[in-house]
């Protein structure tokens, strides 16, 4: 069919049931397209009437439908579009989402799309432009190829693009004196203008206008806004139209903030932009940086996206309602097809009491049916949703919208199955609360809140709330969630489920950022917290705190990866020993304050029958332990007698003793003091972290050990004076007293680490924070820092079982970890290690040198040393050079700055990266000589030994020596 015997033929179509599927089919023609009937005879992804192959016959969800590309509704000719396109909205669901939905009248045709995240475009053109060849191209690519019309810009582009210019805005008020309070009320307001204006919500564009009538006289915007607040707050007139009553709040009053010409430019320029799609699972974290002064360096970072904030939604709210849905939908469809069945015999039946006995029947069946439909809608429409540090809502309108999405899914089903119109919708704001400190994050919740809300309904087919617009929001609070003004333990509000993503702030910040008298206040409040836990546990603890009252069920919670360890994990030991943590994912990236880092996800109720299968990282286990692993409870492994007293953390400084290599040397050099002693004596060198897994920095310390007396200190003249000038004044002003006193000495000195290196030429370092678990060996003058973890051992064998594949892996199960990379600790990873029997820490190296397993282990560990050694101080590349005075390891130095350049990638960190075949080599030759000394060399060669299984057999043992 040519376009103009088609536009000729359809010109004066007007009616939608004799003419839609006809025109539908010429329009397939026109464009090449198979219609539904010849394209897909079962109906199966294209076909007329989508949904009305129903018992009783009727209309469908649309009037023509294609899988993965549109739904398609025809009205009579100059009736209205938008009910049409509402309809559409309203199914989409039913009809799988399509990308795009299209409404006709046959002279009017819209092509709205429908993709998530992106700005919503439509394309509306005429009957007569079906004769240029651009529209008709349009319209074959609905058919063929959605992904033609799919919008450019995404919502977040938009969201982010408004939080800019409002930023400015913001920054130039405060900067003029306003108090940061009225300006973060101010700019809601106005946002919240921008975004009721372009969702028809404000009318006649009122809120724009009175921006460009103020444009050239920006004293007028005061007053104009003004009288328009006032309209919001009970609904009145501006100008000529009717403003509805909004309020909620945000409209309580008339107040304005004055605004000049730059400010008026900025907010019209943001006024242009299209508000009904900004996205508020990103908004109020955006707009939050750009109104508070301490977060506006933020603006331009990073969020976390509404897909991460689903990993808790989903488990903790989403799956077990739906579950819910699931089980009551089984049982009213039980009930359709009997009231079904009863009504067809009935009608068979000549008998009056049969038949009337069988239409009582079918009644029955109908009403449990609608019962236990409206039942479940009652559920959700009370469920609540409590977000304990909601910051600025993007979890509380997460949490929002899929308690919408699963009545408005209950809904669609059931009024498939009742053969009725979809129910509105009767879940709102009110289901979801809040608790947040920051005043600015709290008012933002509830915008973002709002926005959501109405969007949701616009973007199903149904009309926003009225009289008033916005509902209070007083469930979302602006106070402390963990601790009251009083010193005790904050209460939460009760609610069915806990989910949000809690302050990270780790222990050792706790005193500086939220002060001595609120951390020590917080500490006492909540006894059952560790006192070296980091700030997120308190909200664990609260939350586990409420479901044992039984105020909450359930909670999702995100927190530092270091909850699976160390103090952080003694908060979720007591939900594993009374409940459940029913769903984990224990290494994930997360957006915090605009930063990416490594987190854990929570989610744990009371246990019991109705407690759903448990998840680790999306996999089913049996149970999940306290550091967030499934099969053996290592967490239950103890410190064994035979590893105790060998390793240690290294000093702990407490003031600036460190000093460059050039200015110990000097001081090395100088005449005997006049004691008769060199500086040698209390200047060495020191190792931390940093020079293990990269280059030695050349650093040294002024050691005066663990108990030199300050007159005896004084006499070493030169390094003294540096302590007296740079570390003194510090220590005046600290809180403990021993290091305000011994002032001149590290902070921790270690006396039983100095104790326990005894002789030894040699010891064993490896840092406590670490891409990988590295061990080296590091000379006995070298001090170590508290970076470091030291075991007094000597040996080659020992180095050799601590580099194993074995220890490795119980070291990461075992220890906490730093973002993504893993924490060891002396107490919960060296000590509970079960080395290989008679290859134990307490027994000296030289009581088994002649055990064959030792000498094995003992051969392949100096293999491994001598290749890392070798690769990263090559003898072609560096000069070893004696240290200036005798007693300290040789300088290791670049021959030239070639050399220099090379010398600075060769790192043990970057050699690990890169893993070469060498390496890997020399493990395996290490790992089978440990493996042979556990007695299970034959499995280890067969490749019978799965980290899994290493890990139970080394549990065992453990469990057999403590």
């Amino acid at each position: 069919m040519t376009p103009s015997e088609f536009v000729e033929k359809w010109r004066d179509a007007k009616d939608e049931r004799a003419a839609s599927q006809p025109h539908f089919v010429d329009l397939c023609r026109l464009i090449d397209e198979a219609d539904p009937q010849t394209a897909d005879p079962q109906r199966s992804w294209f076909c007329f009437e989508k949904g009305a192959g129903k018992a009783g016959g009727g209309q469908g969800w649309a009037d023509v439908w294609r899988r993965g590309a549109f739904g398609w509704e025809y009205k009579s000719r100059g009736r209205d579009l938008d009910d049409a396109y509402m309809q559409l909205l309203r199914y989409s669901g039913a009809l799988e989402n399509p990308p795009l939905l299209i409404v006709c009248d046959f002279q009017r045709y819209r092509v709205h799309t429908n993709w998530t995240n992106t700005v919503q475009q439509v394309h509306e053109f005429h009957h007569e432009e079906l004769l240029d060849a651009r529209v008709r191209d349009l319209l074959k690519s609905a058919f063929a190829d959605p992904e033609r019309l799919k919008p450019a810009k995404t919502r977040q582009k938009l969201t982010e693009e408004a939080a800019r210019l409002f930023a400015g805005i913001a920054l130039r008020l405060r900067q003029r004196g306003h108090p940061p309070d009225q300006v973060a009320h101010f700019v809601n307001r106005l946002v919240f203008c921008m975004f009721a204006e372009d969702v028809q919500l404000l009318p006649g564009k009122l809120f724009q206008k009175a921006l460009e009538r103020s444009a050239k006289e920006p004293e007028r915007a005061d007053r104009y806004l003004a009288q328009l607040f006032a309209a919001m707050k009970d609904g009145g007139e501006f100008g000529l139209e009717d403003v509805p009553w909004f309020n909620g709040g945000l409209f309580d009053d008339d107040r304005t903030l004055p605004l000049e010409k730059q400010d008026l430019s900025e907010v019209l320029a943001a006024a242009r932009l299209d508000w009904a799609d900004v996205d508020p699972s990103i908004f109020g974290t955006l707009f939050e940086r750009g109104l508070d002064p301490d977060k506006r360096s933020q603006l331009g970072a990073h969020y976390t996206d509404r897909e991460k904030i689903m990993m808790i939604v989903e488990p903790v709210i989403v799956e077990p309602l739906a579950r819910e849905w699931d089980s009551a939908k089984a049982e009213i469809e039980k009930d359709v097809a009997a009231a079904a069945e009863a009504r067809k015999e009935a009608s068979r039946t000549r008998a009056a009491a049969k038949a009337g006995a069988m239409t009582r029947r079918a009644n029955t069946a109908l009403e449990r049916a609608r019962r236990r439909k409206a039942e479940y809608i009652e559920r959700l429409r009370n469920f609540r949703v409590l977000d304990p540090a909601c910051g600025s809502g993007n979890f509380l309108y997460v949490a929002l919208l899929a308690l919408k999405d699963l009545e408005h899914r209950a809904n669609l089903e059931a009024a498939d199955l009742f053969e009725e119109p979809v129910s509105f919708p009767t879940v709102g704001p009110e289901a979801v609360k809040g608790i947040e400190l920051n005043p600015y994050a709290a008012e933002l919740a509830r915008v973002s809140v709002w926005i959501g809300e109405i969007q949701w309904m616009r973007r199903n087919g149904f009309d926003a709330a009225r009289n008033p617009i916005l509902r209070p929001l007083n469930t979302i609070e602006c106070r402390d969630a963990v601790l009251n003004d009083d010193g005790t333990p904050a209460d939460w509000p009760a609610a069915d489920v806990a989910v949000g993503n809690p302050p990270f702030l780790g222990n050792k910040k706790m005193l500086g950022e939220l002060g001595e008298d609120y951390t020590l206040s917080l500490r006492g409040a909540w006894p059952a917290v560790p006192q070296g836990a980091d700030l997120v546990a308190y909200w664990f603890a609260a939350a586990w705190h409420a479901i044992q009252a039984k105020s909450l069920l359930k909670a999702g919670l995100v927190a530092t990866n270091s909850i699976r360890g160390g103090a952080n994990r003694e908060v979720l030991k007591p939900i594993v020993e009374a409940g459940k943590i029913f769903c984990a994912w224990a290494d994930e990236e997360w957006t915090v304050e605009g930063a990416a880092v490594r987190v854990s996800i929570v989610c744990f109720d009371a246990g019991g029958q109705c407690s759903a299968i448990p998840t680790i990282n999306g996999e089913n286990v049996g149970r999940i332990y306290s550091d967030l692993t499934g099969g053996v409870d290592l967490t239950s492994a103890l410190r064994l007698s035979q590893n105790i007293g060998v390793s240690f953390i290294g000093t702990q400084q407490n003031g600036p003793f460190t000093i460059a290599g050039d200015i110990a040397r000097e001081w090395l050099q100088l005449p005997m003091n006049p004691n008769g002693s060199k500086n040698s004596e209390v200047v060495r060198p020191w190792s931390n972290g940093l020079d293990l897994t990269r280059r030695p920095s050349d650093r040294w310390i002024v050691d005066f050990g663990v108990d030199l007396p300050l007159r005896e200190a004084s006499v070493f003249e030169a390094p003294f004076a540096h302590i007296e000038s740079n570390v003194k004044p510090m220590r005046d002003k600290v809180r403990r007293e021993a290091r305000r006193k011994f002032w001149w000495r590290l902070g921790e000195a270690m006396p039983r680490l100095r104790h326990a290196l005894g002789s030894y030429e040699r010891y064993i370092a490896t840092p406590r924070v670490a891409k990988y678990r590295l061990f080296t060996w590091l000379d006995r003058a070298v001090l170590p820092d508290c970076q470091l973890v030291v075991i007094a051992r000597d040996d080659d064998t020992t180095f050799g079982i601590l580099h194993s594949r074995f220890h490795e892996i119980w070291a990461l199960r075992l220890g906490s970890s730093l973002e993504d990379r893993p924490r060891y600790t002396p107490s919960t990873t060296f000590e509970t290690f079960p080395f290989p029997e008679g290859l134990t820490p307490n027994i000296a190296a030289a009581d088994y040198a002649s055990d064959q397993r030792a000498k094995d282990i003992a051969t392949a560990a100096a293999q491994l040393n001598d290749l890392r050694q070798n690769w990263l101080n090559p003898p072609d590349l560096v000069d070893r050079v004696p240290e200036v005075v005798p007693g300290y390891p040789d300088r290791v130095l670049p021959k030239n700055a070639n050399a220099e350049a090379l010398l600075k990638k060769r790192t043990l960190t970057n050699l690990y990266n890169d893993r070469p075949t060498w390496l890997d080599h020399a493990h395996q030759a290490l790992d089978e000589a440990v493996a042979e000394a556990y007695g299970w060399g034959g499995d280890w060669r067969d490749g019978a030994l799965s980290d899994d299984e290493i890990l139970a057999r080394l549990f065992r043992l453990n469990q057999e020596r403590a």
